[in-house]
């Protein structure tokens, strides 16, 4: 069911890092101050917003200097409406447990919040500057549009000040002074299938405010008679990586009635940069540093950008002045990385690509921020610091596109970005599927917003390409918008006409592929030739459900919707999804998970067996895609269904809303590790994988299958292999095993010629394989008239465990070294141990915190070395918490050589 403003509910979620984003502090409303010197941007940091039904005087008057918001609630820079009261702690109830965003009602008599307009009113004060002085507001988008007021002027109307992504400046210079200002937003409401905002379709339910608000914020800019803006690098690398060309661009704009002659003037990676530029009253032109036909600067040896796991990530700087007249007009700056991006396509018509000359396989997932659109620089830094732990290479950004910051930590981290418009909204309307019709005022704001989002992106290295559709490709007249656009604001990387299998004349193939599935399909689905299966390149797919550990079950779902969850498989479930859609219910996962390991007889038995088979499917939807990089049709990149989640979620994520890394998180994590060993479902193949670019000499694979006894029925060693850098190569392929119990163990083992282990992975397989039932599949799933049998793993008799743990602080961080064995008298494996940090042995969980394995199984006289960094606030008394399939919850010290149990 869509959420509906009048039966909208806001609320108040007040959490730790440890349970998710911190709602923001209570904010104490002050003014913005802004410096006089040339050049300077000043974020608006506090708002005082209202309803306009409450607040319902005329826009002259609200923004007068002197005007007295009395009852107005102080909120951050970046706050839509709803963010703005979460930060108020208007109600006091959690809008993420149970259905409390649909079940409340908004405690307004009339019904009517969210569908008024709202006021956003700030202060500003501009110290004194000279006569030459421009004041400019920058908008960065707003959701869905704003008039505009100064001092009681209004400087800028609600149709030219539309949309979630252009850029506007607006000269407000003849309206300003020294000293205090006032600056209103007038903030008309967003739909996302009336205007081209932002929308949610089934990730989360819809927010009540549908995000209206300015969610990338306002800058206050100081500038002279001249501007500068879009500052530009394009680098041309070298096929053989040692020299790069550097064409350099800035725009630069006269605010004056008069002509100017300005000076620009820089460096580029530390290079020279010289240009005169003679400017017309009001004129702008993009201004090349080049001279003729002569780059900008040649960097001979230059440091090169890779993706992660493939090397390095430096990052150059460009920077350059404007004066005029002599004295200091404006300033612009930009980071940038020398790297080659290219795309082709497979024998098959699937895109390829390829970066500095390597073609790489794309592993990532689809990323969603927080549904309420708050800015948490802390969270998005944490996120981050997971997708490198989990050692996939991209995010794919389906709309909800990020502000720079976001761009930045990926160009630090090497991680790629496929970024693009999302489906199912009015981004969609024009391409048939139901929605709103275009206009002319829309396609002007879908150019502004193509426009904007080309400047801020193309200086970025992580940024690989931009999809102009998603489920659907643009009609001709948008995909020619889209691409003349793009070429316009000098994009050099890959457009690509949808994330379907659709074309157009502009972009040509698309190359990628949506043919599910995103619901429950067992580990052997991955390796087939059809639909979803590990060939050309997957834009989204998972198998669905994901379910969060025990304690977050707990903390999301009421006590009712925690007993619906493992006794009623056909039960709605608020948090799969909140509206009527197919995902509503987990019926496939549960129907799947009762059949294969047997009725759950009750919460912590049904989320037990739930993380067995979230890491096992996710392990195997990543390691099939890795099995078959050099097959003769190839696998070129498969993005999860999805990263991250916008709030608590029973479905889609590798890490849920409160970075609690569960099952899903360390299949993935196994199958992305540098170098690797697995299982192929197709072959019974032993693979060994490298992503990295080094080549890897006499390594050593060891290879057991057990019984669920743990007596060991194959064991074989593969002695000196040698394994190419960005590479897949088969070691061995199992042979028909006699005698197996119906649940059984391949234990696989990757070590270098001195021992040193490499990769570590282990599989429970049954003899009973599941069989799917492909004539029957849909968009979503392909049904199965058989399910494996690993009912067996119920029977499997206690297990014993000791584990020894030490901490150490570097720097923020605590670091806990764990080694956990089982011991040789233990009567049976310890099967998927899983580790935690515990702040006292009663206390919370250590989040965020990122594990060097975990999920692990062992036998009776093994061993493994584990280690663990959270933050190092608060962490005395720490115990590591363990707890596995058949052994149960321990808690151990943390605090010294020698872990004491408690």
């Amino acid at each position: 069911m869509q959420i509906t403003a009048r039966s909208a509910v806001v609320a108040a979620i007040v959490i730790s890092l440890a349970s998710g984003p911190a709602a923001m502090a209570r904010v104490t409303y002050t003014d913005t101050r802004v410096a006089a010197e040339a050049g300077t941007v000043t974020p608006v940091a506090r708002w005082q917003i209202q309803d306009s039904a409450k607040a319902q005087e005329a826009g002259a008057t609200i923004s007068a200097i002197h005007f007295a918001a009395k009852d107005w609630y102080p909120v951050t820079g970046r706050a839509t409406a709803m963010a703005g009261l979460l930060e108020n702690d208007v109600f006091k109830f959690d809008v993420f447990h149970s259905d409390n965003l649909r079940a409340a009602q908004v405690p307004d008599a009339s019904g009517n919040l969210f569908v008024t307009p709202w006021w956003y009113r700030a202060g500003f004060t501009l110290a004194k500057g000279p006569a030459s002085r421009h004041t400019l507001l920058r908008t960065h988008g707003i959701i869905a549009s704003a008039d505009v007021w100064v001092n009681g002027q209004k400087v800028a109307d609600h149709a030219d000040i539309a949309g979630a992504y252009p850029v506007r400046d607006i000269d407000v210079t003849r309206w300003v002074h020294a000293g205090a200002n006032a600056l209103a937003l007038n903030v008309f409401p967003g739909d996302p299938r009336m205007s081209l905002s932002i929308g949610w379709v089934d990730w989360n339910p819809t927010p009540p405010d549908n995000n209206m608000g300015p969610w990338r914020g306002v800058d206050i800019v100081q500038t002279g008679p001249v501007a500068l803006s879009a500052p530009l690098v394009l680098t041309t690398l070298s096929p053989d990586l040692k020299q790069a060309t550097l064409a350099v661009k800035v725009t630069a704009t006269n605010l004056d009635t008069v002509a100017h002659d300005a000076t620009l003037s820089g460096t580029v990676a530390d290079k020279p940069l010289q240009q005169t530029v003679h400017l017309a009253p009001g004129e702008t032109k993009v201004v090349s540093f080049a001279s003729g036909s002569a780059p900008a600067a040649t960097l001979d040896a230059p440091r090169v950008w890779w993706p992660i796991g493939m090397g390095d990530h430096p990052l150059y700087t460009m920077a350059v002045n404007a004066t005029v007249d002599g004295a200091p007009s404006d300033h612009a700056t930009t980071n940038f990385g020398v790297r080659r991006v290219e795309s082709t396509w497979t024998r098959q018509g699937y895109r390829q690509f390829i970066i500095n000359g390597k073609p790489l396989l794309i592993r990532g997932g689809g990323w969603a921020p927080d549904m309420f659109l708050r800015d948490d620089p802390a969270r998005m830094e944490t996120e981050f610091s997971y997708v490198v732990n989990l050692g996939i290479n991209t995010i794919r950004s389906e709309g909800k596109l990020e502000n720079d910051r976001f761009y930045d930590l990926a160009d630090r981290n090497g991680i790629l970005v496929l970024a693009g418009w999302e489906c199912c909204s009015k981004w969609e309307a024009a391409a048939k599927t139901g929605g709103q019709p275009w206009n002319d005022a829309d396609m002007r704001v879908a150019q502004a917003s193509m426009a904007s989002e080309a400047r801020l992106l193309r200086n970025h290295p992580s940024v690989i390409g931009f999809y102009i559709g998603s489920d659907h490709a643009p009609p001709p007249a948008l995909s020619k918008m889209y691409t003349d656009t793009l070429r316009a604001e000098d994009w050099s990387l890959p457009i690509i006409s949808a994330a379907v299998d659709e074309k157009t004349a502009e972009a040509g193939p698309s190359g990628m592929k949506m043919a599910g599935p995103y619901d429950w399909i067992p580990p052997s689905y991955w390796y087939a030739d059809k639909l979803g299966g590990a060939f050309g390149f997957d834009s989204e797919v998972s198998a669905g459900a994901v379910i969060p550990r025990l304690e977050d079950v707990q903390r999301m779902l009421s006590v009712q919707e925690q007993e619906a969850l493992w006794k009623y498989p056909e039960a709605r479930q608020y948090h799969a999804s909140a509206d009527w859609s197919t995902f509503a219910v987990l019926t496939p996962f549960d129907t799947a998970l009762a059949q294969r390991y047997g009725a759950p007889t009750g919460l912590a038995d049904y989320v037990a067996k739930a993380q067995l088979d979230n890491y096992d499917n996710v392990r195997a939807q990543f390691e099939a895609f890795n099995a078959h990089m050099g097959a003769s049709n190839p696998a070129t990149g498969v993005i999860y269904w999805m990263l991250n989640n916008a709030w608590p979620s029973l479905h889609w994520h590798l890490y849920d809303y409160y970075l609690n890394p569960a099952g899903a998180y360390y299949g993935a994590k196994k199958a992305n590790e540098p170098v690797h060993i697995q299982y192929s479902y197709d072959a019974h193949a032993i693979v060994v994988v490298n992503h990295t670019l080094d080549e890897r000499h006499g390594l050593q694979a060891t290879v057991r299958v057990r019984n669920l006894d743990g007596s060991v029925r194959y064991q074989k060693q593969v002695p000196g292999i040698d394994l190419a850098g960005n590479h897949t190569q088969p070691v061995l392929d199992l042979p028909p095993i006699a005698d197996l119990s119906t649940v059984y163990f391949v234990e696989l083992d990757l070590a270098e010629a001195g021992g040193k282990a490499v990769s570590r992975n282990v599989y429970w397989l049954s003899t009973r394989p599941d069989k799917l039932d492909w004539a029957k599949s849909n968009w979503y799933l392909t049904p199965l008239t058989q399910y494996g049998d690993f009912t067996a793993l119920a029977s499997l008799s206690k297990a014993t465990r000791e584990v020894h743990a030490s901490t150490v602080r570097e720097g923020d961080e605590a670091v806990t070294t764990v080694t956990l064995s089982v011991p040789s008298s233990s009567t049976a494996a310890a099967v998927q141990e899983h580790l935690s940090m515990r702040r006292g042995a009663k206390g919370e969980l250590a989040l965020p915190v990122r594990w060097t394995d975990n999920d692990v199984t062992l036998w009776p006289g093994e061993s493994i070395v584990l280690t663990a960094r959270y933050p190092a606030q608060g962490a005395t008394g720490m115990v590591v918490e363990v707890a596995g399939w058949n052994t149960p919850v321990e808690q151990f010290a943390a605090g010294g050589t020698q872990g004491t149990k408690h």
